[in-house]
């Protein structure tokens, strides 16, 4: 969706401080002995982030009707405000995580998920955003990154799902520079 300035940037400041009181609560909840395995599960949600970003990014972004041509706008205006409102991102972060495991495990556990799955959102955009308003230099993580990105905007629409990774891309042999 075109956002507005405001509600482009609002992830960066809503996204850290929804993670930061999850956090706090959660470790409180969680209690000391079990800091260590809240801690566990926050990566491990990190990870499984990388996932759920390609499988979004092939499946939902370039197969969905209505998101496809929303998706297939942002690869015409690279640089427009063209991105999911807070309030719809975060709404899916409790609805299809937050509150499920919280129903069938606990606080803890549920703030755990939330915290990894949205650190991982964070990331996300925070690299889609630095790869299309940033010029890194060559060498680095990010520029790798961004030419990745390219390949899959101007050469290869079937290839490079992995925004903030190439590892799903290689192991589903969708990897390609």
């Amino acid at each position: 969706m075109q956002l507005g300035l405001i509600g482009y940037y609002s992830d960066f400041v809503v996204y850290p401080l929804v993670i930061a009181v999850l956090t706090v609560a959660g470790l409180l909840e969680a209690g000391e002995e079990s800091a260590p395995g809240w801690i566990g599960t926050v990566l491990a949600c990190l990870g499984l982030w990388t996932l759920i970003e390609y499988v979004l990014h092939r499946f939902a972004l370039h197969h969905i009707p209505y998101v496809k041509d929303l998706h297939d706008r942002h690869h015409v205006e690279e640089r427009s405000s063209v991105g999911t409102p807070t309030w719809l991102s975060l709404g899916v972060h409790a609805l299809v995580a937050f509150v499920p495991v919280w129903v069938v495990s606990d606080f803890a556990t549920a703030s755990a998920v939330s915290c990894g799955l949205m650190l991982g959102y964070l990331w996300y955009i925070s690299i889609h955003h630095m790869i299309h308003h940033w010029h890194p230099a060559h060498p680095s993580y990010l520029y790798t990154l961004k030419r990745r990105h390219a390949v899959h905007h101007h050469i290869d629409e079937t290839a490079n799902f992995g925004v903030t990774s190439a590892f799903w891309d290689r192991v589903f042999g969708t990897a390609q520079l």
